[in-house]
């Protein structure tokens, strides 16, 4: 028995992805599903490097996966990855859970840092098969890629496909035909990849998830389909895009953009559930913007971050996500060791921009794929003392890059005042030391409804109506 997934992945985009922006189709009526998808992208100029890696959930038998690309894919444009390989660009785009511990008001003198709350909060900026040709079928190029046997197809109309498909023994959703035509009128080629289940591991939760594959090729403009993933859904679906660019933020042209609100102060207790507080706060604010809306959670450069869950990005995270084709270290990235050949020598990294966009979607909300373009630089979520992204929820344009999700956990000072004048508001970091850092990720499978926001977030955020909490009082303060 065969199983078939098919998917939706247009000009230009690296995508990595825990389900997939497509639909399945099987030799059999079961109930085949996907609700999240990740996207990694690496574009230069007009030459893009989309990297993908899947999650399947149905019955485990021997599937595959098709993806409209705008061109014939030859052997070479075409490699797989490590399975680990989104696993580090995840953690250090997501939203992050940070600790500060309240000094000694009577040992420090001098303030090394204040972080001041306020009540008020400016809104986010806007900103080989048989009987092909009978069906207008055409087998364009055939080969092999790690556990994949790849065919890259062409087809006349959307009807022929669907014969074909259902010719081969594939059971498509109801509707494909339909969701399949606007991609075969623009002259799209389609790359339908065979897997055995039986080279490929499991997820936590029992999804198979598949080797990463990468393509390579050019194309005028940005943009990903996502509609044909709605053919599968069994309810909303995640989708997180990664961005990567030598100089660009970027956003979606057709559809809303908001920001995360950030710089959030929560009380001890979403540490417990982190990425479910985050779930639930990243739901309330897309139904804020009272439609379709695409939510940026990171923009920054990837040669820095602050605080960082994990360290940024090397020249080899580069290189693996499209750096040897698109000229990524020449100097170095591009070259290779003397004496160890196929072993590629790293130099110095370049600060490429590093965008995540996130949001979640039905068949009522997402009703056109995404288009994406460049956007201003912004900062927020820093948390620097004097600026106006102190305050929850502000963003600000600026020269360079650096926004994130931040969420705060402050231990206020509980022990003895000794002084008479105590200095209030001093934060550092816990009296062992290390400063915890906590990165929600997994989103599409975090427990959603369980907190209940106005309990946990201290900070005033009119947007989203919670009035925020009291600061705790501390022994001898007035």
């Amino acid at each position: 028995m065969k199983r078939l997934v098919l998917g939706a992945l247009l000009a230009s985009m690296p995508a990595t992805a825990s389900a997939f922006c497509g639909f399945f189709v099987s030799g059999a009526d079961a109930k085949l599903t996907n609700n999240a998808s990740q996207v990694a992208l690496m574009r230069k100029g007009q030459r893009t490097v989309i990297s993908m890696s899947n999650t399947y959930q149905g019955p485990l038998e021997d599937f595959a996966m098709v993806v409209p690309v705008p061109v014939v894919l030859q052997k070479e444009m075409v490699k797989t990855l490590p399975h680990d390989v989104f696993e580090k660009i995840d953690q250090l785009s997501a939203p992050r859970l940070v600790e500060y511990w309240e000094q000694d008001p009577c040992e420090l003198i001098q303030v090394r840092e204040r972080f001041v709350r306020t009540s008020a909060m400016p809104p986010p900026v806007a900103m080989a098969a048989p009987a092909s040709a009978a069906y207008g079928v055409t087998i364009e190029a055939q080969f092999k890629a790690g556990e994949y046997e790849v065919l890259i197809l062409s087809a006349e109309e959307a009807t022929g496909l669907e014969r074909w498909l259902h010719e081969n023994h594939y059971t498509i959703p109801v509707g494909a035909s339909e969701a399949l035509a606007p991609y075969i009128q623009g002259g799209m080629k389609f790359f339908v990849a065979k897997v055995d289940v039986k080279a490929v591991k499991k997820n936590a939760h029992g999804d198979v998830v598949l080797s990463p594959l990468r393509f390579t090729y050019e194309e005028d403009q940005l943009r990903l389909p996502v509609r044909l993933g709605l053919l599968n859904a069994s309810g909303q679906q995640d989708l997180i895009v990664y961005v990567l660019h030598p100089t660009s933020r970027f956003e979606v042209a057709n559809y809303k953009n908001i920001f995360i609100p950030s710089n959030l102060e929560v009380l001890d207790e979403t540490r417990k559930d982190f990425g479910g507080f985050y779930a639930d706060l990243f739901d309330a604010t897309l139904a804020s913007a009272g439609g379709a809306a695409v939510v940026t959670e990171y923009a920054w450069q990837t040669t820095s971050c602050d605080p960082c869950p994990v360290p940024p990005l090397q020249p080899s995270d580069l290189y693996t996500l499209g750096g040897d084709v698109l000229g990524e270290g020449e100097a170095g990235g591009g070259r290779r060791v003397p004496g160890q050949p196929g072993q590629p020598f790293f130099g110095p990294a370049s600060s490429w921009t590093l965008t995540r966009l996130h949001t979640r979607y039905d068949r009522k909300s997402l009703t056109e794929d995404l288009v994406f373009v460049p956007a201003r630089p912004v900062v927020g979520g820093r948390g620097n003392a004097g600026l106006s992204q102190e305050q929850p929820g502000a963003v600000e344009l600026a020269a360079v890059n650096s926004f994130q999700g931040r969420y705060i956990i402050r231990h206020y000072w509980a022990g003895e005042v000794k002084c008479e004048h105590p200095t209030w508001g001093i934060w550092g970091g816990p009296p062992a030391g290390g400063q915890q850092t906590k990165a929600a990720t997994d989103l599409a499978n975090a427990t959603r409804g369980a907190v209940k926001l106005a309990d946990v977030v201290q900070s005033t955020l009119p947007q989203l109506g919670l009035p925020g909490l009291p600061e705790p009082s501390r022994p001898g303060r007035k």
